[in-house]
């Protein structure tokens, strides 16, 4: 409501009597200048968001399909940050519901995963460069395990101007930890053993896997919205993972929503 307010507000700026024209454009461009920028930031789990609720001032909040949308102001940015739930299917419902009814612009999704590769540690960060569904198989019928039937495609690209926003913010909030560029992959499962590592990584080759970004990659694909996946390493899959995950996946959510709130704050 707020921003029909502002575009209307922008036709009928009086001067006494007289409408400004200057006027009617500088506020015209203010509306539309907040339209065109509005962040979506997606988190699965609430210890992912609350922090970046937190230090945001918050506008309104709506809740749609048993999610809670919080329209806000952070860092002089709109956002509407959301704690999407666990899994591909809440992940996909609350990407489309940003760029549906929120008209987001850009999808920020973040969060902690397991590490796919030996040369992670936890606490280090994974920035996509694209995002494949690794539990998505009709290859009996002929296509390429992940691929999505007649489209070509199995992995869906970040966009690169927030691959890099998203690798400085994580060098500046936690220069300790190491960044990697590479693949999430995401399905409905929780990975702990090594076998089921090994198949990712030999079928396609992902740095981490979670539950929820190659959701929200495919739906900001076919609505042309750029996204960025960042992931903090909370676990890894090779037996202890439970036991890691209980231990720092707190820590690692707490880290990744730091380099969200400064990835914003450094936004032009």
């Amino acid at each position: 409501m707020q921003r029909l307010l502002d575009f209307e507000e922008a036709f009928f700026v009086p001067d006494g009597d007289k409408p400004l024209v200057s006027h009617i454009f500088i506020r015209y461009n203010t509306a539309m200048k907040r339209m065109l920028n509005r962040i979506g930031i997606i988190g699965a789990m609430e210890n992912e968001v609350a922090s970046i609720i937190e230090a945001s001032s918050v506008i309104e909040v709506k809740e749609i399909a048993s999610m809670k949308f919080t329209l806000a102001s952070l860092y002089g940015h709109e956002a509407v940050i959301v704690q999407s739930g666990m899994g591909k299917v809440n992940a996909g419902i609350c990407a489309q519901t940003l760029i549906n009814v929120f008209q987001c612009t850009s999808l920020i999704n973040s969060g902690v995963a397991g590490s796919l590769d030996n040369r992670m540690d936890i606490g280090d960060f994974v920035i996509s460069l694209d995002a494949s569904q690794h539990d998505f198989d009709v290859s009996p019928i002929g296509f390429k395990k992940g691929e999505i039937p007649y489209t070509g495609l199995y992995a869906f690209k970040a966009d690169e101007r927030l691959v890099k926003q998203a690798e400085m913010a994580v060098k500046e909030v936690v220069p300790s930890s190491k960044v990697y560029l590479g693949r999430v992959c995401s399905g409905d499962q929780f990975i702990i053993h090594h076998s089921d590592k090994q198949r990712i990584v030999d079928e396609f080759g992902g740095l981490c896997c979670e539950m929820e970004g190659a959701a929200i990659a495919h739906v900001c694909h076919l609505n042309a919205v750029p996204f960025v996946i960042i992931r903090c390493i909370s676990d890894k899959p090779d037996g202890s993972a439970i036991m890691d995950f209980e231990e720092f996946s707190a820590k690692a959510a707490i880290q990744c929503a730091s380099v969200v709130k400064k990835m914003i704050a450094e936004l032009r």
